[in-house]
């Protein structure tokens, strides 16, 4: 008996992680699209933050908020680094669930199309989502 609660107990703990290491992916994600342009608006930051609650990623483990300033800082190396496919390649091995990664193209263009234009840049970006997670 008391293993079968501490198995489910552990297999919770493990849900929990995947889903946090996949809400970190995708606002990772989120955030690049937003950068990608070279042009960071409030109303790409609360596209994203909107996009973070309604997806359900807000939880006892996970925060938009706090998550924020780690996201930016490997969003923002990479594009220094001129490593986006890496960053990309990261985010998709983070990912498993099927309904999150089929969410994502929307996601990614509902952030690029916010400030009501979506530049060469985020076009680019775009098809690469596109060809990875829709």
């Amino acid at each position: 008996m008391m293993n079968q609660r501490i198995k489910d107990l552990y297999t919770n703990v493990a849900v929990h992680a995947t889903a946090d290491r996949e809400h970190e992916a995708a606002i990772e994600l989120l955030l690049l699209v937003m950068v990608s342009d070279h042009h960071i608006t409030s109303d790409e930051l609360d596209q994203i933050r909107e996009i973070s609650e309604d997806q359900g990623f807000e939880s006892d483990t996970f925060s938009f908020d706090q998550y924020f300033g780690q996201a930016m800082a490997s969003v923002r190396g990479a594009v220094a680094a001129h490593g986006v496919d890496e960053l990309l390649d990261s985010i998709d091995e983070r990912i498993t669930s099927t309904v999150l990664r089929h969410s994502l193209f929307s996601a990614a263009r509902d952030v690029a199309g916010v400030d009501h234009g979506i530049d060469p840049s985020e076009e680019g970006l775009l098809a690469q989502v596109a060809a990875r997670f829709a």
